[in-house]
């Protein structure tokens, strides 16, 4: 029994030695089949997979000109996105609103557009660098491989054509021997039994079948030959030759697949690349959005439009039946801007008397173009509301001493240059120094007169009282509705009140024997409304007017005289160094403020004097 199942061990152990092989050859077919090649699998595809891969570089070429197309617009885009900040960029004249929370956002904001227009042109120029190069490359290589395929697998098939050809010569050849050779044996066998033919007959029958029969041989090995070579080739052709053409056409394909795949990817590379620098951008714009406050803004604008006028008080009722006849009526609210004067038929009007104290301003102070800053503005800046000229006179002098703090540090290094010079000579000349040093203490004086100066300003804006009504509720009343009609000499006439329709508030003048036209006083010093010149004029045989002259205006305040001043135009009186003269209407903005005071005709000299040269002090 154990003899038996020793024997069947063997028989077993012999059987798996016989399979391995045959496991062997199974997964290597299983591995080739896995592995599959157009050169065994399509070897009868030859036009097919000419037509396939040439659509497949088409493909590879269509996606290059998209890439183009892309970046054409990509750079399109960043082009006008660049215009689109530039021509909202605030302008110069715009500068001075950037305090705003909302423009100073909308600014940073145009700054982050302009970084996002950055990273798309980014974007193209590395599609255009990188990926449509890479792609333009491939491309042109595919065709040239292709193309030496292609000529490589036609050579190949038409060597196979030529050789089938010549088989099918051979054959044809051998047919018509063949068929040759048997009926010339058919023919000699009928010689052979027809009697009536000679032996020689009959020899020549024999002679042609025997060639005949030649002939067929010769013809059948040619064409067992051409058949054996013709299948030799054909074997090599498609087992060998053609796949191997095949091949490398898969390894095209494959290779053209491949980089498509990889331009696709680094084309989304480029993309990401630029994508956290968008985000930051995108990031900078919500910060900017964040960052308006519009309580802040709405506190810079009371800071920068805040006059520092205090509203105007109640208007008080004036009983007249209670007031003294004598008494020179006083108004307790404003009139228009100059109804104090005399309004004479033939006289100026409104728009001219604006005109002429225009040209108060320019015959007086019109040589003194240094009295102007840059931007037109008063160097005093006594053209602002009170609040405003105290903030530009501030920003002046912390200017004035930055200014004179950096003309100082350059002194004192100049200096110490010098003494260095002076102590050792062979570092250098101290004459040298001594020109730079001497423009520079004069630049320093310079500096601490213009600084001296503005602290000036600054002070006398400071000790300067506003008053209870402001300048424009001051200049847009009438007494009562109405003008009160008097004569030159201050006294009542019979007809005591004019309908607004024939004297309108804008049609006021100013009446002169001197100049009828000026409007401007009796004469070049003084204005009318002073209790001269209507009596002078009709003695004189001028023109016989009629005169209606509102009340006298409620001085606003007094003021003195810090300098003296020489009248030297109409409109403007002179003053003397001290002198006490009462406020009649404050500085409208050009400079002049417009005072009274009492004469020695027991009437009243007004006109104009510059605003710089008084000291006022308005009523509470």
């Amino acid at each position: 029994m154990s003899l038996r199942w020793q024997t069947d061990q063997a028989k077993a152990a012999q059987q798996q030695k016989l399979a391995e092989p045959e496991n062997a050859a199974a997964a290597a077919a299983a591995s080739s089949n896995n592995k599959m090649s157009w050169g065994t699998e399509l070897w009868d595809q030859y036009d097919n997979l000419s037509i396939h891969t040439n659509k497949g570089i088409e493909v590879l070429d269509k996606y290059a000109n998209f890439l183009r197309d892309r970046v054409v617009i990509e750079t399109e885009y960043a082009g006008k996105l660049r215009r689109l900040v530039k021509n909202y960029q605030p302008k110069k004249k715009e500068e001075e609103d950037n305090e705003f929370t909302s423009r100073q956002a909308f600014r940073n904001l145009l700054k982050e557009v302009g970084d996002l227009a950055g990273q798309r042109e980014v974007v193209s120029e590395t599609l255009q660098l990188q990926i449509i190069q890479g792609v333009t490359l491939l491309s042109k290589t595919l065709r040239e491989d292709r193309k030496k395929c292609l000529n490589d697998g036609t050579m190949l098939q038409q060597a196979l054509s030529a050789q089938l050809s010549s088989l099918e010569r051979a054959k044809r050849n051998y047919d018509k021997a063949y068929r040759d050779s048997e009926k010339a044996v058919e023919n000699y066998k009928k010689a052979d039994m027809d009697f009536n033919l000679s032996r020689a007959e009959v020899e020549r029958y024999k002679n042609i079948m025997t060639s005949k029969i030649q002939q067929s041989d010769d013809a059948k090995n040619e064409y067992a030959n051409q058949l054996q070579k013709t299948n030799n080739l054909q074997q090599q052709h498609y087992g060998i030759l053609l796949p191997a053409v095949f091949n490398r056409l898969q390894e095209l394909d494959e290779k053209r697949t491949r980089g498509i795949r990889e331009f696709i990817i680094g084309a989304a590379d480029v993309e990401s690349s630029v994508a956290p620098i968008i985000a930051r951008c995108m990031e900078g714009i919500v910060k900017a959005g964040e960052s308006i406050n519009e309580t802040e803004d709405s506190l810079k604008v009371i800071e920068r439009y805040q006059s520092g006028f205090t509203p105007p008080t109640d208007i008080p009722f004036e009983d007249l039946s209670k007031m003294d006849p004598s008494a020179v009526p006083q108004s307790n609210y404003s009139s228009v801007p100059y109804n104090h004067l005399t309004i004479k038929s033939g006289t100026l009007t409104a728009a001219k008397l604006k005109k002429a104290r225009g040209g108060i301003l320019n015959s007086i102070f019109g040589s003194n173009k240094n009295s102007l800053t840059a931007d037109g503005q008063k160097e005093d800046f006594s053209d602002l509301p009170p609040n405003q000229q105290r903030k530009k006179l501030q920003a002046k002098i912390a200017e004035l001493q930055h200014k004179v703090d950096q003309e100082t540090n350059t002194r004192d290094g100049l200096m110490k240059m010098k003494i260095v010079y002076e102590a050792n000579s062979s570092l250098g000349n101290p004459m040298t120094v001594e020109g730079q040093l001497n423009e520079s203490e004069h630049e320093l004086e310079k500096l601490k007169v213009n600084l001296k100066k503005y602290q000036g300003f600054l002070d006398k804006a400071n000790q300067l009282q506003v008053a209870n009504n402001s300048p424009q509720s001051n200049r847009n009343q009438l007494q009562n509705g109405h003008r009160t009609s008097r004569h030159s000499n201050g006294s009542a006439s019979a007809d005591d009140h004019h309908d607004g329709d024939d004297q309108p508030d804008d049609a006021g003048s100013l009446s002169s024997s001197a100049s009828p036209e000026s409007g401007l006083g009796t004469s070049h010093t003084s204005l009318p409304g002073s209790g001269q010149g209507s009596a002078n004029e009709n003695a004189a045989g001028e023109e016989t007017t009629y005169e209606t002259e509102v009340e006298l205006l409620q001085p606003l305040g007094t003021c003195r005289a810090l300098y003296p001043f020489e009248a030297t135009s109409e409109g403007s009186i002179p003053m003397n160094e001290g002198e006490e003269l009462q406020v009649i209407e404050n500085d409208q903005g050009d400079g002049w403020t417009r005072v009274r005071r009492a004469n020695n005709s027991n009437g009243w000299d007004e006109g104009f004097v510059p605003t710089s040269y008084i000291e006022c002090t308005l009523f509470a």
